[in-house]
């Protein structure tokens, strides 16, 4: 497709040939673009800078220096090592915050993405997908989009409580308020799932600049076309969102991998239930706006 950029990733049998296409746009309203994109093989990620915190552009930039410095480029890391990337770009963040005569101006940053990780020789190749925010991770088939990323907000925690509908909480008036962010605190606590690398895989990862604009039923429409825009399936959401309002920055990568033979059975790497080892906690009290 026009837009995308292709590469091989060596394994230790065989390789994965992994397409993306990448776009961040500052959108209709914005001044500032606190969005920030890395998609660099075998990593991809997007980080949405905190609105009305100090610092929310630096911030985002904070975490894809980190990474760069972090994971060596064409070769899966351990998914330690993308901990450890997670953990030290909140340590970049924290260390951008001040201290002055009205107290601490926090800069902070959501993180959404996906790495191809080697788990060793028990667990193999996985896609390693990681969350802070409300960015999100979705995967798709070619028929089904599914979300694997849980929000880590106020309206979200509403939702999961049975007190508002999800419908309700795109007009819920505290809907920009996260519950997790790095920078925020000393230590981050990152939702974690590691599904099996193997077949045709399709991923898509954005800041809430998109699902703000358009509904999954949508964001599976256009991924089910075909892409026209110079910079791929990712310049075609980005424009569809931006056609829509623009009301904040908009951040896509989508990243289509295929590893193994054909014999290979790539629904069985779709299904988030058993296939996904899932790493997750107790939300945070209290919030923050996103």
């Amino acid at each position: 497709m026009p837009g995308d950029v292709e590469g091989v990733v060596a394994l230790t049998r065989g390789s994965a040939l992994i397409a993306h296409s990448a776009r961040s746009d500052i959108g209709r309203v914005r001044s500032v673009n606190e969005d920030a994109v890395f998609a660099e093989s075998p990593v991809y990620l997007v980080a949405d800078g905190m609105g009305g915190h100090a610092k929310g552009d630096a911030a985002s930039q904070a975490v894809v220096e980190t990474f760069r410095l972090h994971i060596e480029q064409g070769t899966p890391p351990s998914p330690e090592q993308v901990l450890d990337a997670i953990h030290s770009s909140n340590e970049a963040v924290r260390a951008l915050s001040d201290r002055g005569e009205e107290g601490t101006a926090v800069a902070g940053t959501t993180l959404a993405g996906v790495a191809l990780v080697d788990a060793g020789d028990a667990g193999g190749y996985h896609w390693m997908a990681f969350n802070i925010g409300d960015s999100r991770i979705y995967s798709w088939n070619g028929r089904t989009l599914e979300q694997l990323s849980v929000d880590h907000s106020a309206v979200q925690e509403l939702v999961d409580a049975g007190l508002i509908s999800a419908e309700d909480a795109e007009r819920h008036p505290e809907r920009n308020v996260i519950t997790r962010a790095l920078g925020a605190d000393d230590v981050v606590d990152p939702d974690v799932w590691l599904i099996p690398a193997t077949g045709r895989q399709v991923f898509l990862v954005c800041s809430d600049g998109l699902t703000k604009e358009l509904d999954d039923d949508r964001i599976a429409a256009i991924l089910a076309g075909d892409a026209a825009h110079p910079a791929g399936m990712a310049g075609e959401l980005v424009d569809a969102a931006l056609a829509h309002g623009g009301r904040d920055n908009v951040s896509v990568v989508v990243v289509e991998s295929k590893i193994g033979g054909d014999d290979d059975d790539p629904d069985a790497t779709r299904d988030r239930g058993d296939e996904a080892i899932e790493v997750t906690r107790p939300r945070d009290e209290g919030g923050r706006d996103g």
